[in-house]
């Protein structure tokens, strides 16, 4: 007999580990609370990792269509001084493959494919140990009875709370996103200042990072230090309505007075901001398994966004994917197997994350910089591995 199996949430995590048990012919229900794949903006770029995202997508048998849309040339990273000076400048070594870029837009829809997702099914709780097996009770008062219900919905899981207590906390770093489009015609200036991938600037206890998405768009990033119950002061001592975008504009480039014109400029022509404060679980979050229920990606070890946060979810997807697909051994013992693998290579991730983001948003930027520096000695010793943070990651 097919186990009746759910995942929630409809996320590169989510959707790989649905692609997947596809692949092998295993039914799996997608539960998204979106009401359609366009019903938000599906933010900014990933890079993904050969080790990490590009091989879980080859165990989805997605690898050679991810690599006709990934961007290899997205892969570039420029740091400047506050001055504008460029202090490194690395461009993608020839034929390198290690951490090409792709709009989460576009990975999405690689996903999707021909799944069968319920668009509109909120979840609300999930309730683990009944007569009929795990009950997912919908938004809608609906609920449906499965024997493993997989959440691979966010750092605000609904799912969780079924296996754990834990909540995310505020690290103390906050980001502010805007938005440039048709850089290339509009803002030539700005297109040759980012590059074909990212540029990054770091200060004082504050940061502004720019990355290329498709189609000249860009996204930026103003990155700084700040209390969670005053975060859109912005250091001026008022309230800022992150609604009034000139009001907000302005505070951030006070935040950011005395940086080099052109840096400015990358808040100067912002389109809207949005404001993203940034949590995360404990470094080495765990559970008590509990028979029938399972976490993955943010769900599971919510992390700083520094470019491992949708690879570890994804070939955590494709990883739970075969083990259930193996068949016919014990479910929940695959379960099992899978959660204690998963916590191990989190754990080491979180680590190196959380260590970063400390040391990217810091009191010295000479700290971002020897980060940068070691990171990249680190891939050309390991090329395609991932050794840590390569870049503000588009998370």
């Amino acid at each position: 007999m097919r186990h009746r199996i759910a995942v929630v949430g409809g996320g590169p995590a989510g959707l790989t580990f649905a692609r997947v048990l596809h692949r092998h012919g295993h039914p799996v229900t997608v539960l998204e609370r979106d009401a359609a794949p366009d019903a938000r903006p599906p933010g900014g770029t990933l890079d993904l990792h050969e080790g990490l995202g590009q091989r879980a997508l080859d165990k989805a048998g997605l690898l050679a269509e991810f690599q006709a849309l990934a961007r290899a040339e997205g892969q570039a990273m420029r740091i400047l001084d506050t001055d504008g000076t460029v202090l490194r400048d690395w461009p993608p070594r020839p034929d390198d493959r290690a951490n090409p870029e792709i709009d989460r837009g576009q990975l999405r829809d690689l996903l999707l494919g021909t799944l069968d997702v319920q668009w509109g099914r909120g979840v609300t709780r999930v309730v683990p140990g009944t007569r009929d097996g795990v009950l997912v009770h919908f938004a809608d008062g609906r609920q449906e009875a499965f024997d493993l219900v997989v959440g691979a919905d966010g750092a605000r899981s609904r799912t969780r709370p079924a296996v754990s207590s834990v909540t995310p906390y505020y690290t103390g770093v906050t980001f502010v996103e805007t938005s440039l489009d048709d850089v290339d015609t509009r803002h030539p200036h700005l297109a040759r200042l980012i590059g074909d991938g990212s540029v990054a600037v770091y200060g004082v206890n504050r940061a502004l990072v720019a990355q290329r998405n498709s189609g000249g768009h860009v996204k930026v990033y103003a990155q700084f230090r700040a209390p969670l119950d005053r975060p859109t002061h912005l250091d001026l001592g008022r309230d800022l309505d992150l609604d009034d975008v000139e009001a907000v504009r302005s505070g951030l480039l006070a935040m950011f007075d005395g940086w080099a014109a052109p840096v400015l400029d990358l808040l100067r022509h912002g389109t809207a901001f949005v404001h993203r404060p940034l949590h995360v679980l404990p470094v080495s979050h765990t559970w008590t398994h509990v028979p029938g229920v399972t976490l993955l990606g943010d769900a599971a070890h919510l992390m700083p966004p520094l470019g491992a946060g949708a690879n570890l979810a994804m070939l955590e997807g494709a990883e739970l994917a075969e083990s259930v697909a193996a068949g016919p051994g014990d479910l929940d013992e695959a379960v099992r197997a899978f959660e204690e693998q998963m916590w191990a290579r989190a754990d080491r991730w979180a680590r190196i994350t959380t260590a970063g983001l400390e040391r990217l948003v810091s009191p010295d930027p000479a700290e971002a910089l020897a980060l940068f520096d070691q990171v990249q000695f680190d891939q050309v010793q390991s090329p395609g591995h991932g050794s840590g943070p390569r870049g503000q990651s588009r998370e």
